[in-house]
């Protein structure tokens, strides 16, 4: 049984992480983005429109960023699909993989495993 706690068991997490924080911020940003034309439709005052409208230019440009961030890491594939598909089902099978990792295990004692100073 892996000790999934040990820092050398969390070897490519860190790019998994950070591609999964992409997406996320992504998917936020263009929730808001949404969310601004819906209160741009709603809201009855000019001067408000016009604020509500500068700030989903910047989420705009802002989800632009970020997509052209992980475009470049190779997280997001917008124009090849079979490439992006290979992605998200990599993503989804490392995600059922932790699902079936027993990170809580009974015994969690770390003595040992870590350079500590003599006490």
């Amino acid at each position: 049984m892996q000790d999934y706690l040990d820092p050398r068991n969390a070897e490519g997490m860190p790019n998994l992480a950070d591609s999964a924080f992409a997406m996320d911020f992504l998917l936020s940003v263009k929730n808001g983005i949404r969310n601004y034309g819906f209160a741009i439709t709603e809201t009855a005052s000019p001067e408000l429109r016009k604020i509500l409208t500068s700030q989903m230019e910047r989420a705009l440009d802002l989800h632009a960023e970020i997509a052209d961030f992980m475009i470049k890491k190779g997280w997001l594939n917008p124009k090849d699909f079979k490439t992006q598909y290979e992605v998200d089902l990599k993503a989804a099978e490392t995600a059922v993989q932790i699902a079936e990792m027993n990170l809580f295990p009974i015994d969690t004692d770390r003595r040992g495993m870590f350079a500590t100073p003599d006490q």
